[in-house]
């Protein structure tokens, strides 16, 4: 009888164990929580369990309508249509799984309020000066979460390719230095889950895009940061990527659909050819594989033109905006996902905030082909990105060349005048981001060739110039790097990130004469910036380089400033009557870098391989 009990008793928790094996389940909605009052109030959750697509979803919360319920391939996952009416109170829902008339799972919904604060997504524009920073080189602010618990890779700072520590906590307890070195904006690398099994560091293989890594903190304290960041004027540009996921993400190994990912028989490498996006001659073949093709094998191409694929980026985005109360967006990869996507991506974030911009990255080496990405109505195939600022990548390659070549007919900084005399090509020229170099190539001084002269010519330019500077973390210390030594080298830690460095920029203890140098003129340059109106949003007016040195001029009805490059190995003592014209009804002027006093405007002497910029005084 002990037996038979005995077998009973075995029986029933086997089928027990049986049935919960079975249980439908919801492991995850996305998003996981959403706003009243959207301008658009459709709203799609993507809901990801083992085969939820058995259960019938019931929704009754007054306001909010199940629209349709969407069946993929893939028993795991259902897409739920919602429609929230304008007058739908804030409040949490149940969202009830039933197979027939039995309830087997339940998740509760939360809608919140949107945020009116009017300090929040305020956009950026040419009074601002942008300055990239990787988290994980910045600075270690809490060394407790460098190794966290299923995490694939650990920190390892005697590897230029592995995790350094640094985060969230690093980069708020350095924000007063940010605010008195002049920036108003910081674009931050990703700072989203990448659980890859190394070279997670980056951030650009991420592996969920609802979650901040653990490495780098919680997404409070991403938001935190944020409202930090606001109350010293730093405004907060969130890193993308719409192209392509880490390989790591749940869905990997359990796709939505077959066609989630643009596939391939066997794996295929983008060619990086942005170009053929716009150029009407292209192949098909080229096309494709530029736009399919995987930016890397660990960096899976998502398909956009997938319906579900591209509202599940579009509502992302939407989210951590709204979520965070970002002020911007830098776009990675911008043409390597089809374009028509991107344009409706666009669209639907500038119908919520139509202040809002978006940077994308168009690394394109000429005018003409940046400019085919910047909204405008002008492109030949009809063509509109509704993008509202792209990277100067040609004013880029100009610069490096211009301050390391002797001034010619065809050589020096003719190569930016050149550049700048294509303006033409752009819808508005003022919204190019203009930079000295970022995370994927050399370190700017190392292009200067560690001439400090040539590196100060080269800010002078880039604060002045139109458009929207940014600077890459460091370069006001002169940090170093080449690109073809890896981006590791590229990528260093920022000295007194870490504790026992014997570097400290924070403090500026250990500099040498040259890194304070350059650390005290970048600092005076950008917090003279913040005040000048004609440098932020005045119009360009540049003359023909003569004698090696290049004259420009920043101007509004109110004010004006005059630049003067010197590019040439000799002082030079400049006749300022050829730009009579700008200086009409001005009588002097004040050097904004020595603070000298200029009475006439008749000569100014420039020192040589130096910067002048005169602010002109009526």
């Amino acid at each position: 009888m002990s037996g038979v009990r005995f077998f009973i008793i075995a029986l029933v928790i086997t089928l027990a164990i049986q049935v919960q094996a079975k249980k439908t389940r919801v492991d995850r909605i996305d998003p996981p929580g959403w706003w009243t009052g959207m301008r658009n109030p459709d709203l799609q959750l993507m809901v990801y369990g083992k085969d939820i697509a058995e259960t019938t979803p019931d929704i009754s919360y007054n306001g909010v309508t199940l629209k349709k319920v969407i069946k993929m391939e893939n028993p795991n996952y259902l897409f739920l249509n919602l429609t929230i009416s304008p007058e739908t109170k804030p409040g949490n829902f149940e969202i009830y799984f039933k197979k027939g008339k039995k309830i087997v799972d339940a998740y509760t919904y939360v809608l919140s309020s949107r945020n009116k604060d009017p300090e929040l997504h305020q956009g950026f524009d040419g009074s601002d000066v942008i300055y990239l920073l990787m988290p994980d080189r910045f600075a270690n602010g809490d060394n407790e979460n460098d190794d966290v618990k299923g995490m694939l890779e650990e920190a390892n700072r005697k590897n230029s390719l592995s995790r350094h520590g640094g985060d969230i906590k690093g980069i708020s307890d350095h924000l007063d230095y940010l605010e008195n070195l002049g920036v108003t904006a910081l674009w931050i690398n990703p700072l989203l889950e990448n659980n890859m099994s190394e070279q997670s560091y980056h951030g650009y293989a991420i592996t969920d895009c609802y979650k901040v890594d653990p490495r780098f903190g919680t997404n409070e304290d991403y938001k935190q940061l944020v409202k930090d960041a606001h109350k010293k004027g730093l405004k907060i540009i969130m890193d993308m990527v719409a192209n392509h996921c880490g390989t790591g993400y749940y869905w990997n190994d359990d796709l939505p659909a077959k066609d989630w990912y643009n596939q391939w028989p066997e794996f295929t490498r983008t060619n990086y050819r942005g170009i053929v996006q716009s150029d009407p001659n292209a192949s098909n073949a080229d096309y494709d594989k530029m736009v399919k093709g995987w930016f890397d094998v660990t960096m899976a191409d998502l398909n956009q033109h997938n319906p579900y694929v591209a509202e599940f980026i579009i509502q992302n985005t939407i989210w951590w905006i709204e979520y965070l109360g970002l002020d911007g967006i830098r776009q990675d990869t911008y043409p390597y996902p089809y374009k028509d996507f991107m344009a409706t991506w666009m669209q639907r974030i500038l119908e919520e905030y139509p202040d809002f911009n978006v940077v994308g990255e168009v690394w394109l080496n000429y005018p003409s082909l940046v400019a085919y990405w910047l909204d405008n109505e002008s492109n030949n195939d009809g063509y509109r990105s509704y993008l509202t600022n792209v990277f100067d990548f040609p004013l880029m390659y100009a610069l490096n060349k211009a301050f390391n070549e002797e001034d010619g007919w065809d050589r020096g900084t003719l190569a930016l005048y050149e550049t700048l005399a294509q303006d033409f090509l752009y819808s508005n020229p003022m919204n190019l981001v203009v930079f000295t170099d970022n995370h994927d190539g050399d370190r700017f001084y190392t292009k200067m060739q560690e001439d400090i002269r040539k590196f100060k010519l080269g800010m002078a330019f880039i604060m002045t110039v139109r458009g929207i500077p940014q600077i890459y973390y460091g370069g006001e210390l002169l940090m170093t790097g080449s690109e073809h030594e890896g981006h590791g080298y590229i990528r260093k830690d920022f000295p007194g990130g870490w504790p026992g460095d014997k570097v400290n920029a924070f403090t500026q203890e250990g500099f040498s004469g040259e890194q304070l140098d350059a650390f005290n003129y970048t600092r005076r340059l950008l917090n003279w910036r913040k005040t000048n109106e004609a440098v932020q949003f005045g119009e360009f007016t540049h003359y023909i380089p003569e004698s090696g040195v290049y004259v420009y001029f920043r101007h509004t009805d109110d004010e004006a400033v005059m630049v003067l490059l010197n590019n040439s190995e000799k002082e030079q003592k400049v006749d300022l009557s050829r730009y009579s014209i700008n200086l009409k009804g001005y009588k002097g002027g004040k050097s904004v870098l020595t603070r000298a006093i200029f009475d006439n405007l008749d000569y100014l002497t420039v020192p040589a391989k130096s910067p002048m910029i005169v602010e002109l005084v009526k």
